[in-house]
């Protein structure tokens, strides 16, 4: 089915079967006012937006013909997940260890998700949608590409957003990125030596007077 006849768009994952466990655990009630209010959001937001351009990191699943799930990390500077438009993201597919699988399997099944977690602020965000591989495109390469970054560029993945959905932080361990946590240090370090030098002059200054 195509991801715009669901009546709601939460329906991309909530299927009966899902809603039959909603209604059998007790929150099936709470969903169903939130489709017939806003319901999930089915286009990129300027919030959003704001929140994808400071991931350095994404889990990218898809499912082959099957409907054998396979999930992969993809990972890169700041904004290497980057917004085309309302309803595409787009990032460069960096060469890796050349197993294929998630090409293989959007090949089969265009269906996928992308989750996104920030530790830091202990927020994650899932979406979903369709994906595409383009090959061959030296344009669109270069203009996905991060700057200076050094890894070799494969190919391009474009997602189409169906609709998005942000959890709450319970259960997600707070931690930060390692050059968050030296720059903080080195602010640190830096205020110690500019206390520790004016703490100094005093104590000079008052042995002058004494």
């Amino acid at each position: 089915m195509d991801d715009s006849a669901f009546p709601a768009a939460s329906d991309v994952a909530f299927s009966p079967s899902v809603k039959a466990v909603q209604t059998r655990k007790g929150s099936r009630r709470a969903y169903a006012r939130v489709e017939a209010g806003d319901g999930w959001p089915t286009r990129v937001t300027p919030e959003l937006a704001a929140f994808i351009g400071t991931q350095t990191s994404l889990f990218l699943a898809t499912a082959n013909r099957d409907g054998q799930p396979y999930v992969q990390h993809r990972g890169g500077p700041p904004g290497f997940l980057r917004v085309i438009d309302e309803a595409t993201l787009g990032f460069v597919d960096f060469t890796g260890n050349r197993q294929f699988i998630t090409l293989g399997n959007l090949a089969d099944n265009p269906k996928a998700l992308l989750f996104l977690i920030d530790y830091a602020t202990q927020r994650r965000i899932k979406i979903w949608g369709t994906a595409r591989v383009v090959e061959d495109d030296p344009d669109l390469v270069a203009s996905l590409m991060p700057a200076d970054y050094r890894a070799r560029p494969a190919q391009v993945i474009l997602f189409t957003v169906a609709a998005w959905d942000a959890n709450c932080p319970q259960h997600i361990p707070q931690r930060f990125e390692a050059a968050d946590v030296a720059a903080a240090l080195a602010a640190r370090d830096e205020r110690i030596a500019t206390l520790e030098a004016e703490v100094a002059a005093l104590r000079a200054a008052a042995a002058a007077r004494g």
